[in-house]
């Protein structure tokens, strides 16, 4: 028996998707964690032009402001809204392209010299299928990361969170189609945002 989902929103990550753990879908769930690896490796060793050909053409790239806010209000109120007011990130193919042509540029401020980074990717769940496991088209995929920054001599700088992502194959494979970003911290405690998530 295989899953198929209708609705095109991403998965809330808290549910528990039932998707049949079978053959197919363990197939399934290594493809997109070497996926994810390989996006990690392209990022940490600086190929950041290999990068953006895994992100596909109509990608939204999204890291809310995160609030702290009284308990019982933290589905409607922790997280800024796409769209509606701050957000650390709200990009698309070009924004993002624009930002990787600029730390290219070499005389990019925070980013000369080249921070040394790291990313580590884990908690990999793949929360829909559709249309189904036997021909998956578009995937809704949790992770956890943790990207550690070390920049001129002295600075460093951990990052925790959590993505929500929706991937989409394609000729040339799998591409990220939409990224919601959720950092575990209120206040942003680095100098700058630089790195890619």
């Amino acid at each position: 028996m295989t899953m198929t989902v209708q609705d095109r929103q991403p998965a809330d990550p808290a549910s528990n998707v039932a998707i049949e753990r079978s053959a197919a879908y363990y197939r399934l769930k290594a493809d997109v964690e070497d996926f994810y690896y390989r996006e990690a490796d392209l990022i940490d060793d600086r190929r950041f032009r290999d990068w953006l050909d895994l992100l596909a053409e109509d990608i939204t790239y999204f890291m809310p402001i995160r609030r702290n806010v009284k308990f019982g209000q933290q589905a409607a109120r922790e997280n800024t809204r796409r769209g509606e007011g701050m957000s650390w990130f709200d990009e698309d193919k070009w924004t993002l392209s624009k930002r990787v042509e600029q730390i290219l540029t070499g005389v990019h401020y925070a980013e000369e010299p080249l921070s040394r980074i790291t990313h580590m990717v884990s908690n990999v769940q793949i929360r829909a299928v559709r249309p189904d496991l036997d021909a998956p088209r578009e995937l809704d995929v949790t992770s956890r990361f943790l990207v550690y920054q070390n920049r001129v001599e002295y600075e460093t700088y951990t990052f925790v969170g959590r993505r929500n992502d929706t991937l989409r194959l394609t000729e040339a494979g799998w591409k990220i189609a939409k990224r919601e970003i959720l950092l575990e911290q209120n206040i942003l405690m680095a100098k700058n945002l630089t790195t890619f998530f």
